[in-house]
């Protein structure tokens, strides 16, 4: 520890950490140890049964995941922050109703949230250090393996719903969460206790039931790791559950009754862009490579690339109404698409065509 932060007033900081992060856009912080053993536990159950998927890093960093003090030696303290994302945008269960139309995860329609929280979390640590000297320090947001909800919870911003989320009674689950891993003795909060109660509406309205039981999810049956993280083909058995949902998935957020309380963000990079809360499936077929890249610069859908894109659009198109204008969509890339979209292209011109 620096000699300048020895003698300070550790509670007062706490209070003041809090404070600070709210002028700075967070709805809320908290602090918590590095004690992560029965979360380390039920990691470990979670990769042996398989439900990481094709996330090989999940199990490559599985006990620096768990074990702060391994990710950044000396840590003994993580302060937590949540920020709100949900957009001013078009009614979710509408547009999930109109199979023509494209479903992309609210949090994803607008800028990618990474470089806001990054920026907010380092103005934190760099006030913290204007107040008591340099510190050890440093901050994450979702780019190295942290469990993000496990320390969350431990700093009672919420409780780890059925769905595996972070909930929060006064906020549900539409918010980023980010910390900052420091060497400083903070007061540690206490968690809050579990709300979800007898419910089990996450579970019931799953599309493709991959929440297999309360607080555990497989992942290879998860519309968010088929439409993100898998690289390759998306299972046939699992391409008609997906619906119109070419980005991610929202149903479990939006059955649970805490989101009731989840307040529309503030923040402009969290906003719409490009019509993406309304889109049609065929108009964002018909876009080029160039103006995939041009349009999503900057926003989480960028990274998975124009192929995997275009292979989950393919899977909508398949189950959107059947007429001229979505055949004629398919077809017109047909020739042109990689061997992984064609597939998918020819898997859709078969539901239209069968």
């Amino acid at each position: 520890m620096y000699e300048a932060a020895t003698n300070y007033d550790y509670a007062l900081l706490a209070r003041s950490v809090k404070t600070w992060g709210r002028e700075l856009g967070f709805q809320a912080v908290g602090i918590a140890d590095t004690d992560l053993a029965a979360a380390e536990g039920r990691l470990a159950e979670w990769l042996a049964a398989g439900f990481h998927g094709e996330m090989d890093y999940m199990a490559r960093h599985g006990t620096t995941r768990a074990r702060p003090e391994a990710l950044r030696p000396g840590t003994l303290r993580v302060i937590s922050a949540r920020m709100n994302y949900r957009p001013q945008a078009a009614d979710a269960w509408s547009v999930i109703g109109s199979p023509d139309k494209a479903y992309i995860a609210r949090y994803a329609t607008g800028r990618d949230y990474h470089k806001v929280l990054r920026s907010r979390l380092q103005q934190l640590a760099s006030r913290m250090e204007r107040e008591i000297g340099a510190f050890g320090h440093r901050v994450y947001t979702d780019s190295a393996p942290v469990m993000e909800v496990e320390l969350a919870a431990k700093s009672g911003l919420g409780w780890r719903g059925k769905h595996t989320l972070l909930l929060s009674r006064d906020a549900g689950s539409y918010f980023f969460l980010g910390e900052i891993y420091t060497d400083l003795p903070l007061p540690a909060d206490a968690p809050v206790a579990d709300h979800c109660g007898s419910c089990s509406k996450c579970l019931d309205i799953c599309p493709t039931r991959a929440i297999v039981g309360p607080y555990r999810v497989d992942a290879r049956r998860c519309i968010s790791y088929l439409t993100i993280e898998l690289k390759g083909a998306i299972p046939v058995d699992l391409r008609a559950l997906i619906g119109n949902r070419v980005y991610g998935c929202d149903d479990c957020q939006l059955a649970c009754p805490w989101n009731r309380y989840a307040e529309v963000s503030a923040e402009p990079d969290f906003q719409v862009r490009h019509g993406l809360d309304d889109a049609q499936l065929v108009h964002l077929f018909a876009w080029s490579e160039n103006q995939f890249h041009e349009r999503m610069a900057g926003s989480a859908i960028h990274r998975i690339g124009f192929e995997r894109w275009s292979r989950n659009l393919a899977v909508g198109l398949g189950n959107a109404t059947s007429s001229e204008a979505v055949v004629g969509a398919l077809r017109s890339r047909a020739g042109s698409a990689s061997a992984l979209v064609r597939e998918h292209i020819g898997w859709a011109l078969q539901r239209h065509d069968g």
